[in-house]
């Protein structure tokens, strides 16, 4: 598994790269690259990470990441393969001034928002429908074409945020390496208790030195970081199993107190746990 910043692969020649990610996990590493990142998920579900924001992903989904935005995609275990379509481009990849002409206007605040990481709210069907074409599509122009036409959409669409503030961490190859490690640590120990002696030893650095590098690159302290992992495997668990009770979805999201989930879960949510299945259950019935 490659450790951010990683280069997508390419050709000299190439410009606009579009990639199949097919397995049992997409890059449950943190990672960033130059190239914008607009992606399908075709099949698949997991945490999110991009810049600051933990949330999750699920199949349908049609995010975009803006060069060198760090994100992570862990996927969780499933009977079917998480399932990737792709197209990697960069803002000079076909030209210096390409996305500068006037045409491309009514896409500058799509552009704009991209170092938030975005999520389509809507056009999601037609959206889909360009990437599973692009996919199948051998010759460059063609896929150009589809390219615009994805881009065009974008410009027509209700788009959402993911990061909830801007990304600005563009981390060293050193430095990603680090917070790679933890991101990971976490992301596969978060149903444990783990305490801070251990995850700052994970980063070969001294708890109160650790605390303080992790909080200026994260803008939030490391136990807010792990509550966040935790509370998405709530939502995660909620959603998929609708008769399991809200005990034991704390005890599996690595809380060991009911009551001190709840208080978390509503400090992010905004709301409880009951109250988030049952919004979930009447949104299903709709």
């Amino acid at each position: 598994m490659k450790v951010l910043p990683f280069k997508i692969p390419k050709t000299s020649t190439d410009t606009l790269i579009v990639q199949e990610d097919r397995g049992l996990m997409f890059y449950d590493t943190l990672h960033q690259h130059e190239e914008i990142q607009m992606s399908l998920i075709v099949s698949g579900e997991g945490s999110l990470i991009v810049g600051d924001t933990i949330t999750n992903y699920k199949g349908g989904d049609i995010l975009v990441f803006g060069s060198k935005v760090p994100h992570v995609l862990k996927s969780v275990a499933s009977t079917t393969d998480s399932y990737m379509i792709s197209v990697f481009f960069t803002e000079k990849s076909f030209g210096s001034g390409f996305f500068e002409l006037s045409e491309f206007n009514d896409i500058s605040d799509f552009f704009n928002s991209l170092s938030y990481g975005v999520r389509a709210v809507s056009k999601k069907e037609e959206l889909k429908a360009q990437f599973l074409a692009i996919q199948k599509k051998k010759y460059r122009l063609d896929r150009f074409v589809i390219f615009l036409q994805i881009l065009k959409l974008f410009s027509k669409a209700e788009i959402q945020t993911i990061s909830s503030s801007i990304t600005r961490k563009k981390y060293t190859d050193n430095e990603g390496k680090r917070m790679a490690t933890v991101f990971q640590f976490v992301m596969n120990n978060f149903y444990r208790d783990m305490s801070l002696q251990e995850v700052s030893g994970i980063a070969s650095m001294t708890p109160n030195a650790f605390c303080r590098y992790f909080k200026q690159r994260t803008n939030k302290t490391f136990f807010q970081f792990l509550t966040e992992v935790r509370i998405e495997n709530a939502c995660r668990i909620i959603s998929k199993r609708p008769d399991i009770s809200i005990t034991e979805v704390s005890f599996e999201s690595g809380f060991k107190n009911l009551s001190n989930f709840n208080r978390k879960f509503k400090s992010i949510k905004g709301i409880t746990p009951s109250k988030y299945r049952k919004k979930l259950q009447e949104s299903n019935l709709v």
